[in-house]
């Protein structure tokens, strides 16, 4: 034993625990080219899939021929016997279901809909295969505008629907008194339609799948770029028929997800499937036209909003309508109503109201799915309320930063519940927008617009402020309707003879540092060096049943329950600690990955060691339940954790040529107790890169048939380094009060005030030609389109 003199000092001494900006673990691997993604497993005897996919929008399938000579090798929905179709149902009153075959059999619904699986030696001879599968189609009426989907007499996506609409829903109204004679009375009213465009999301890795069956274990083996290995393996087990002892899901390395790859992919189960019946190893990679045109549809938002404000510009009350396309079907485990229904919920955002009503529509249109994108409604929402606010400050003839401080909720009012129940936990909203307005220097940005640029450049300051709802708990999800309800997050802790602390969980990391986060929260607990504490995600053979990464949860939900593995866990070496140095539990304390008595002190590794290796060194009545723990974790209140930010950017317009230029960016965040901020940092930045994305670049157009207009990203734009300005964090810092350390949900934040900062800053700087775009993208086309449309005004 260490027979030392004790240290002094805990983890803040050692600048690795929470709060510390340490250096990512899993940068190693990475920055040396390391990694390990689905691309780059190679096995004995694999062979390549491609599918054949639909090359229209809407048609009934008459025949499908398979090339000759190749039939063993191409499959249909025919073929697949046994495989059941992919069921996303919910409990939502009125919800449509619609339930999607792995393989189109007897209808396509969208572009780039599986109709055939097809097998060879390599991907390009697969592909092959794929292009001469000959399919007889009966072409229907494609639905593509989702207003127009709601008509009565819209052709049908869904012959067995009344209508094209997943899900209808309202929320507020006369339930406060007469809404419509309280919204007379207001002072001021305005009213905007927004648009948002459809987008593609766009991780750098994209989809894969490489599945075999596994002799041994009498299992299919599923290697794939998940968020939620334990969750796919549930819809695994209900689409083919087995058990889930009988499937293992592993989820490598993953190269960007932002809920992408939250959801069962008909790929994964159509390989799984093959798996079981070819007697090979199979592989599947997603190529960047496939992600494009048949798989990543995102965040388009039609809102017909109202907004009412006394004449101070305190906002009073809310009137809206807000559709959103949904796409062809609901993914697994939930996705069509995702969007819509929570506008309902979210649209307030961070400001006090006294009236409110809201009406959504989830529509079904004959394109891919939509699916949860980084944000999740909160982007969108977050546009149309902050155009609303800027709005009305022009109305009242002040500053759009006035009107927001004079409606927010109040650092003093916290916690606070909002007119749709929201609780907001902790913070200070308005605090957030003054330092943010300090932070540009608002009465300089001011003051230069009133000088005029030298090339007639226009200058525009945007302001926008969120809270952001994250690690939702059971009584939120259950009480949407949703079937995917999380429940207590589970965690295990195993400390090996040589005092190496592996941790268990079951969420996944796709970018969320969290073999570092998480070996900080150790080191907090333990003062174990995190470079000691080996984390294990990903694998479903290895790790306890969680619904996995979404939400901004896993820092809250797997953090807490590490955190209190890890106590339990300190508890059981101070007895044994206690045992070792023949003192009683009271005589001794824990300090610096130690138990120090009062002559000497021993370590984490060394009482390890006598636990497995030298017991008889323990005395016989010592009781510990052994060096594993298994525990499980919930927020002492489960209605989630609310970070905020307020976003403040300064561009430049040029008229002439739509051309927008980001001068300066400024965010005020709090996240409440930041476990690593550089994380937290690097979280952010991402984020407000793809907010700038919507904003400015990013837009998936249709032709009236249905058809994807962008097919590689020379036609899909994505902001660069060169489109995102370097921008500034500052750091407020409000502790949550329900979680385990303080900390909240944040890996959604810079994606959701983003966009609506740099509209509000474009249309500031365009209002005095007459301007007010109200469409996402803000591309040149529309600036320039937008200015002569003013001009004809004035000039009319």
């Amino acid at each position: 034993m260490d027979a030392q003199p004790a240290a002094s000092g805990g983890t803040a001494a050692t600048g690795k625990g929470i709060g510390a900006s340490l250096e990512r673990k899993e940068d190693d691997r990475f920055l040396r080219g390391r990694g390990e993604y689905v691309g780059n497993i190679h096995m004995v005897g694999m062979r390549d899939v491609a599918f054949a996919r639909s090359p229209v929008a809407h048609a009934r399938i008459r025949e499908i021929q398979k090339p000759a000579g190749s039939e063993h090798a191409v499959f249909v929905l025919a073929d697949l016997v046994g495989v059941k179709p992919i069921v996303a149902d919910a409990t939502l009153k009125g919800f449509k279901s619609s339930h999607q075959t792995v393989l189109a059999g007897a209808k396509v619904r969208l572009v780039g809909e599986m109709m055939a699986m097809c097998v060879a030696d390599t991907r390009a001879e697969a592909e092959d295969l794929a292009a001469q599968v000959l399919v007889d189609f009966d072409e229907l009426p494609a639905v593509v505008d989702m207003l127009a989907a709601r008509a009565s007499d819209s052709p049908r996506v869904h012959e067995h629907w009344d209508d094209n609409v997943f899900l209808h829903t309202v929320i507020g109204g006369d339930s406060n008194g007469d809404f419509d004679a309280f919204c007379r009375e207001a002072p001021i009213r305005v009213h905007r339609r927004l648009r948002t465009a459809r987008q593609c999301m766009s991780p750098l890795e994209g989809r894969g799948v490489v599945a075999y069956w596994d002799q041994r274990q009498g299992q299919v083996v599923v290697y794939t770029s998940t968020q939620m290995p334990h969750v796919n393996r549930t819809g695994l087990a209900a689409c083919l028929g087995l058990d889930e002892g009988q499937i293992r899901v592993i989820s490598p390395d993953v190269g960007g997800a932002f809920g992408y790859k939250g959801i069962l992919l008909p790929e994964e189960v159509c390989l799984a499937w093959l798996a079981m019946h070819c007697g090979h190893p199979v592989r599947w990679l997603e190529d960047r036209r496939e992600q494009l045109t048949a798989n990543s549809n995102c965040r388009e938002h039609d809102y017909d909003i109202t907004a009412y404000a006394d004449r101070s510009g305190r906002l009073l009350a809310i009137d809206c309508e807000a559709c959103v396309d949904s796409g062809a079907y609901s993914s697994y485990p939930f996705s069509a109503c995702l969007e819509a229904a929570q506008v309902g919920s979210i649209l307030p955002g961070p400001y006090k109201l006294q009236r409110y009503r809201c009406s959504t529509w989830s529509v079904a249109t004959n394109k891919a799915p939509i699916l949860p994108y980084r944000g999740v409604a909160r982007t969108g929402v977050c546009y149309a309320i902050e155009t609303m606010m800027d709005a009305i400050a022009v109305e009242a003839g002040i500053e759009a930063y006035e009107v927001r401080l004079r409606s927010l909720v109040q650092g003093a009012d916290m916690p606070f519940d909002n007119i749709t129940g929201k609780h907001f936990d902790s913070g200070d909203y308005p605090e957030a927008v003054r330092r943010a307005v300090r932070a540009v220097d608002l009465p300089a940005v001011r003051a230069r617009q009133m000088r005029a640029e030298p090339d007639g450049r226009r200058i525009g300051f945007g302001l926008a402020i969120f809270c952001e709802q994250g690690a939702h708990g059971s009584s939120v999800y259950h009480g949407w309707g949703i079937p995917m309800v999380p429940g207590r997050e589970p965690a295990q802790l195993r400390l090996t003879p040589d005092g190496v602390l592996e941790v268990r969980c079951g969420v996944h990391s796709h970018g969320q540092s969290m073999e570092t986060t998480l070996a900080q929260i150790a080191h907090e607990v333990l003062g174990i060096d995190p470079e000691r504490v080996r984390v294990l995600l990903g694998d479903t053979a290895v790790t306890p049943y969680s619904t996995g990464t979404w939400g901004s949860r896993s820092i809250v939900m797997a953090g807490g329950a590490v955190g209190q593995a890890c106590k339990e866990l300190k508890e059981r070496l101070i007895t044994l600690g206690a045992a070792i140095l023949k003192e009683t539990p009271a005589q001794v304390r824990w300090e610096s990955g130690a138990v120090v008595g009062t002559r000497s002190r021993v370590r984490i590794d060394e009482i390890a060691h006598v636990w497995y290796r030298a017991p008889q060194l323990l005395p016989p009545n010592v009781q510990v339940r052994g060096l594993e723990v298994n525990t499980t974790y919930q927020a002492r209140r489960d209605t989630g954790t609310f970070s905020y930010a307020c976003h403040a950017v300064v561009l430049a317009v040029d008229p002439p040529l739509g051309q927008i230029e980001l001068l300066d960016y400024v965010i005020v965040e709090d996240g409440g107790v930041l476990i690593n901020p550089m994380v937290v940092d690097g979280q952010v930045y991402g984020g407000a890169a793809q907010g700038i994305g919507t904003a400015l670049y990013e837009e998936m157009r249709f032709s009236a048939e249905g058809q994807p207009l962008a097919s590689t990203l020379a036609d899909y734009l994505l902001p660069g380094a060169v489109e995102v300005p370097a921008i500034r964090i500052e750091h407020m810092e409000s502790p949550g009060p329900y979680t385990e350390f303080g900390q909240k949900g944040i890996g959604e934040s810079g994606a959701i005030g983003s966009t609506a900062a740099v509209a509000s800053a474009v249309n500031d700087a365009l209002r005095p030609l007459g301007v007010q775009i109200s469409t996402l993208p803000i591309t040149p086309r529309v600036v320039v389109e937008a200015i002569a449309a003013a001009r004809t005004r004035t000039a009319a």
